[in-house]
């Protein structure tokens, strides 16, 4: 299977699963996936293969999906709700680096020896990458947020115009993210060629995933989660003295 192909699947099942996860869980099902892709778009940035003849990395599809959570999330409930996103992923990142560093500290038994250095090769990288990641991530997908919500104020509630507000948002949003870790992550790990390589790259197919995720926000702004009550149903729960009934 050609990468280009497998490339083509990753962009339509992760785009799929957070419809999934929205339609099932709601904002919270957003928030799942926001983490679940920063921690591992950390490890597989750093599997590097060719794609339409340039280089590309493992980890650019399911990251570049967290700036549609977001944008979703502002569409839908807000710019606060949107910032959760961001500070949920940021959390469990630091959890993961101290986590992880902690793990290399125990001195494996002999039987173990080989996959332990597997996991020392691994996880070596991880600070380095996670703080990257954890700067790259503060800087753009807080921007991200900023910018959907100055267009939301430029262009209202509209519908004609989600297009601009999720791609005029994502496509600056992305080229933050991109410099900002591309240069923090591997500037003195890989050539100056390298790395100008990755960084423009890297952007070109993160901004192809935000032209792409185009048609999902819009199918997104029509979903009403399955298990996510309104805010009139929380309301009508809530009985004379204030308390929430059980359902």
């Amino acid at each position: 299977m050609s990468n280009e192909l497998i490339f083509a699947l990753n962009v339509l099942f992760y785009l799929s699963t957070v419809l999934v996860l929205y339609k099932i869980f709601g904002k919270n099902g957003l928030f799942v996936y926001s983490v679940f892709s920063t921690l591992l778009a950390s490890v597989a940035v750093c599997k590097c293969f060719s794609l339409f003849g340039l280089t590309a990395n493992a980890g650019i599809v399911q990251y570049a999906v967290t700036f549609l959570i977001t944008d979703i999330l502002s569409e839908k409930y807000g710019k606060k709700e949107a910032g959760k996103a961001v500070w949920y992923s940021i959390s469990a990142m630091l959890l993961w680096v101290v986590g992880t560093q902690l793990a290399l500290l125990f001195a494996p038994i002999s039987a173990t020896k080989g996959m332990s250095d597997v996991l020392n090769s691994i996880f070596g990288l991880t600070p380095r990458i996670f703080i990257a990641s954890m700067v790259a991530n503060i800087c753009s997908q807080n921007f991200d947020v900023f910018m959907y919500h100055f267009i939301w104020k430029k262009t209202g509630n509209n519908k004609r115009f989600l297009w601009l507000r999720n791609n005029g948002s994502t496509t600056i949003s992305q080229l933050i993210d991109t410099v900002v870790f591309i240069l923090s992550a591997f500037w003195g790990v890989y050539s100056a060629e390298t790395v100008l390589n990755l960084l423009f790259t890297t952007y070109i197919f993160k901004a192809l995933v935000a032209i792409l995720d185009t048609p999902f926000i819009y199918a997104a702004r029509k979903i009403k989660p399955i298990f996510e009550k309104s805010n009139a149903q929380m309301a009508s729960e809530v009985n004379a003295n204030g308390i929430l009934e059980s359902a």
